[in-house]
């Protein structure tokens, strides 16, 4: 059956107004994906399970007196356009490496009316900078994406990660590198997928090896 906007707003438990943001977002969404594929052209037709509540079942998890989150790898803005709209009182950045997807974001926030900003940047190449709340989706596997998320976390830092059905061996490789206290939540939108939270993340003495490409988005698990 599909998953209506109006059945998103009950399950997200948003108001008409950040409704009104996001409407605006898919609307957008949906126009520029025709000439530039932000997103699967598959997971068009069920927009708002699949990428919208996807994002939005995080917003719970997030401490109420966070200040400030960086979103890794954004892409399409998910989530971190969705948790802009749900929570404007976070100062919320996007960290994305490609134009085309930063020039989309830019139009979807200018859209939505929200105050963001946008890094169009490599994050491997970025200086350190932590933040209170950290996310990323479908963004690298677990060791990589720790290795990114460490420039952005300080002492007090939670990070949450939609991840899908190779999180296990993705954790079991991470924990070789990482020390982290980390657990699990079931996600609400793939039977085989859940919300990772990684706090008082700190490397091991042996890192992960570099990729030839390490900005590249994993092939499998959580898919755009």
């Amino acid at each position: 059956m599909l998953f209506v906007p109006e059945e998103f707003a009950l399950q997200a438990n948003v108001s008409q107004k950040t409704m009104a943001k996001l409407e605006a977002y898919a609307d957008l969404l949906t126009d520029w994906n025709a000439r530039h594929n932000l997103v699967s052209k598959s997971s068009l037709g069920d927009l708002w399970r699949r990428h919208f509540l996807d994002s939005a079942q995080l917003a719970p998890f997030i401490p109420p007196d966070a200040k400030n989150l960086a979103d890794l790898g954004s892409g399409a803005g998910f989530p971190g356009l969705v948790l802009a709209a749900m929570r404007p009182d976070l100062a919320v950045t996007l960290y994305e490496a490609t134009a085309k997807k930063c020039a989309f974001l830019q139009a979807a926030a200018d859209r939505m009316d929200l105050h963001v900003t946008i890094e169009n940047a490599r994050m491997e190449e970025l200086p350190r900078r932590a933040f209170d709340v950290v996310t990323a989706r479908a963004c690298a596997p677990l060791p990589r994406l720790l290795d990114y998320a460490h420039s952005f976390v300080g002492p007090n830092s939670v990070c949450f990660f939609l991840k899908g059905q190779n999180l296990a061996p993705e954790l079991t490789e991470a924990t070789k590198y990482w020390n982290m206290q980390v657990s699990q939540a079931p996600s609400q939108t793939d039977p085989l997928g859940a919300i990772v939270t990684v706090r008082e993340l700190g490397p091991r003495h042996v890192q992960p090896q570099k990729t030839e490409n390490p900005g590249r988005r994993q092939p499998k698990g959580r898919r755009r």
